[in-house]
């Protein structure tokens, strides 16, 4: 009987370690392919009257989490042509990807958006048109201060600026001064015709989205970005006090509202 237990228990304890391997395996195999669908790329792009730079806070932070990102570079000199710089860069992608966009640059991503490689769509104080529809027109919907303002200039050849004196104050009231004289210096000038570009399909009508809105943006209508977000049914997030440059301004609750796409879209 005494060896008859003495079996048992040894029989009983490579049960239970063969057990424990075994979980561990499954653990392991279940982690590997959770791993495998975890959305890790993030292509950010940015609006009128800015570019790509404008995204290092939010890089840093995202880069340092894990992530692959890529910022486009639009030219600003048509819609059709920052669309095309958008999908340029959505090619080079290895999988999966969350696409983000401030301000006119949600126009741009609701038209780019629907490439295979987007899961997810992001709109940081950004517009967000529909089929059919016209930023420019749904501007009108709630009017900004800045549209409201006269501070929105032309060139001859028609591309659009903020006047250099009141850009702080309309476009980056919560960043120093110096920081956004150097920012009204750098504007990337915007073609006018770009604003009222008609989309075709738009992307946030098959796709899960997400919307930051910007409390006290002056650029485009908090009431605006809380009307779009409505919507679309989109994730909403708002960050009381933020201008318009909130990218610039608060790259953490930018990072974490990416992220929280990113996660999503990966269950």
């Amino acid at each position: 009987m005494t060896n008859s237990r003495k079996a048992m228990s040894v029989l009983r304890g490579i049960s239970q370690s063969l057990c424990i391997v075994l979980s561990l395996l499954l653990c392991g195999a279940f982690s590997a392919e959770n791993e495998a669908h975890r959305i890790r790329n993030i292509v950010l792009v940015h609006g009128a009257w800015a570019d790509g730079s404008g995204w290092k806070g939010v890089y840093d932070i995202l880069v340092k989490d894990g992530y692959n990102v890529s910022i486009v570079q639009e030219p600003e000199t048509s819609f059709k042509e920052d669309v095309a710089a958008t999908k340029r860069v959505l090619a080079q992608q290895d999988g999966p990807c969350i696409l983000v966009a401030h301000s006119y640059g949600g126009a741009v991503i609701t038209e780019a958006g629907t490439d295979l490689s987007v899961a997810g769509l992001v709109y940081v104080a950004a517009h967000m048109p529909d089929s059919g529809e016209k930023e420019s027109e749904d501007g009108k919907r709630f009017p900004s201060d800045l549209s409201k303002s006269g501070a929105i200039k032309k060139t001859p050849d028609g591309f659009t600026y903020i006047d250099p004196a009141q850009f702080h104050e309309y476009f980056a009231a919560d960043l120093s001064a110096e920081q956004a004289a150097f920012m009204a210096r750098s504007q990337v000038l915007n073609f006018a015709d770009n604003f009222s570009a008609t989309i075709t399909t738009a992307a946030w009508r098959t796709k899960p989205s997400w919307m930051l809105v910007a409390g006290s943006d002056r650029t485009i209508s908090p009431d605006l970005e809380r009307w779009y977000g409505k919507r679309a049914k989109s994730q909403t997030v708002e960050v009381p006090g933020a201008s318009h440059s909130v990218y610039v301004s608060h790259p953490k609750e930018v990072a974490d509202i990416i992220e929280s796409a990113a996660r999503a879209v990966s269950k």
